[in-house]
């Protein structure tokens, strides 16, 4: 697969923001150095839960921090796959998570954006 932001080339976006408490994520795919890693929704999703990790730690939250998830799935045959993921990543209480199915770039299976909300620190 080639990469979906050509080596060289700025990303035209911010991964995560971080205002008046608040940190809000990008839509994250599973990629790894702007490349979908191999073999379909479970190792896409997987990577996307790192790199929404990651985001999020580069701003002094994580997951205990999310308050609210949109996660979309370019087939909702998976929603049953994803929420066994789902488990897994975050504990309860669970952010309030919107799923639905829709045509995503670069051919990514699923793609997730987060809002946490970490205060004044």
């Amino acid at each position: 697969m080639s990469r979906f932001v050509p080596e060289g080339v700025e990303v035209p976006l911010s991964f995560g923001v971080a205002a008046n408490g608040w940190v809000v994520v990008s839509g994250q795919v599973g990629h790894q150095d702007f490349e979908l890693v191999p073999g379909g929704f479970e190792p896409e999703f997987r990577q996307a839960i790192v790199n929404l990790r990651n985001v999020l730690q580069s701003h002094g939250a994580d997951f205990k921090d999310v308050v609210k998830v949109n996660v979309y799935l370019d087939d909702i045959a998976d929603f049953g796959p994803m929420n066994d993921i789902w488990i897994e990543a975050f504990k309860a209480p669970f952010p309030a998570r919107t799923a639905i199915a829709a045509v995503l770039p670069f051919g990514a299976k699923v793609e997730m954006e987060a809002w946490a909300y970490i205060g004044e620190r």
